[in-house]
């Protein structure tokens, strides 16, 4: 969880949420300590065991060659509070040997926060119909938390290079459904652990969406706990926040970006440790910005288009 100040929330915005903290007492870290530690031989999952931190090594062929110390240090913090949300991803390459295939700020941020077991899906093999199959598998489990849900997908998209409207049909769902399920990964840490653990409901987590501040959600999310919020009230209290914002100047002009955008951000994001930006206006205009950490993160970006263009 950051350390930074809260930014400005709008003209009386702050008198309307507060400053409370408590409901962190509700909080446990998410730890999948019902989840089983590795074996000598895990069978092909998409279900979450857990990895002995020794056993990892990273990936030789990642094309990040640095990591912000500040940013993994922020993350480790989020990490010691609510857990490891999303797991990291490896492969098997002998019994006490696995190698990250994603993940590895992740990683070493919970090696920085001491913890002896890592939660992680595990692969066998790059065989992706097996692979496939196995998601598609514990997608249709009924006892999926919504995080749980949303990651599974997201998985299918990354690992089975699936499009949405592929996943969509693989699962028998509607894409509208899958998208509005896709996008509960972008609300901070703090929601995500709550929506997770059953302290907030999907539909909650969906109304906190149409705000784009982190500092707003979370305080939101703790407004709601608090007092028992309906969805509708929630919804209310979001349409007030947003009020407040642009009366204040800041008018919120950018829509929400298209799939193809995302996805794009997503692969630009492997080469580079700072933040990819993308904005996007309805009229189809916007800016993308790139922060490199370094020259070599540059080199690597360009090799990976030259190899893409021959």
């Amino acid at each position: 969880m950051s350390n930074k100040e809260p930014r400005g929330l709008g003209k009386g915005l702050g008198a309307l949420l507060g400053e409370s903290r408590s409901e962190d007492a509700l909080r446990a870290p998410v730890g999948y300590l019902n989840k089983d530690i590795v074996t000598a031989r895990p069978r092909l999952t998409a279900d979450i065991l857990r990895v002995p931190v020794d056993y990892i090594e990273p990936n030789p062929f990642q094309p990040r060659m640095s990591f912000d110390q500040a940013a993994l240090e922020e993350l480790c913090a989020s990490i010691r509070v609510y857990g490891l949300i999303q797991p990291i991803t490896v492969r098997r390459l002998s019994d006490t040997r696995y190698q990250i295939i994603s993940g590895e700020r992740r990683f070493k941020a919970c090696r920085m926060a001491g913890m002896s077991n890592i939660p992680a899906y595990v692969r066998e093999a790059d065989d992706h119909g097996m692979l496939e199959m196995a998601i598609v598998e514990n997608v249709q489990r009924e006892n999926l938390d919504p995080i749980e849900l949303a990651l599974s997908y997201q998985r299918l998209i990354d690992e089975c290079a699936l499009s949405q409207e592929q996943m969509a049909d693989r699962v028998g769902k509607k894409r509208a459904t899958v998208a509005n399920t896709l996008r509960l990964l972008k609300l901070p840490a703090k929601v995500q652990h709550d929506l997770k653990v059953g302290l907030l409901s999907a539909g909650h987590a969906r109304a906190l969406l149409g705000i784009d501040d982190a500092d707003v959600q979370e305080q939101l999310c703790d407004l709601t706990i608090k007092n028992n919020l309906s969805v509708r009230e929630l919804e209310a209290l979001v349409r007030k926040a947003l009020r407040n914002t642009s009366s204040a100047g800041k008018e919120h002009t950018y829509s929400v970006l298209p799939d193809e955008y995302n996805a794009l951000r997503r692969q630009m994001a492997k080469f580079f440790t700072n933040e990819v930006t993308l904005r996007r206006s309805a009229s189809g205009k916007g800016t993308m910005t790139v922060k490199f950490a370094s020259d070599q993160e540059v080199a690597a970006f360009l090799k990976a288009v030259e190899a893409f263009k021959d």
